[in-house]
C-alpha cells in the first residue's frame, strides 16, 4: 500500500475523531447551557406566582379597609 494512502486513511480517522468530539463536546455545552435557563425560567415563575399570591392579599386587604371606613365613622372631638 502506498504511503500517500495511508497517510490519507490517518487523516481521515483524525478528521472524524476531531469532528465527532467537538460535537459532544459542544452538546455537553448546551445542555447543561439549558439546564442552567431552566433553573433560572423556574426561579422566575416561583417569583411571578408568589407576586400574584400577594396581589390577590393586598386586594383582600383593600376591601377590608374600604369596608371597615364605611362602618367607622371617625368624629373628631369638638373644641368646646
Amino acid at each position: 500500500m502506498p504511503i500517500e494512502v495511508i497517510v490519507a486513511g490517518m487523516s481521515l480517522i483524525g478528521t472524524l475523531a476531531g469532528t465527532f468530539g467537538g460535537i459532544l463536546i459542544s452538546s455537553n455545552l448546551t445542555g447543561y447551557r439549558i439546564e442552567q435557563l431552566e433553573k433560572k425560567v423556574a426561579e422566575h415563575n416561583k417569583i411571578v406566582e408568589r407576586t400574584y399570591k400577594l396581589e390577590g392579599r393586598m386586594l383582600e386587604a383593600e376591601h377590608d379597609i374600604r369596608d371597615m371606613k364605611g362602618s367607622f365613622v371617625y368624629e373628631p372631638e369638638s373644641k368646646n
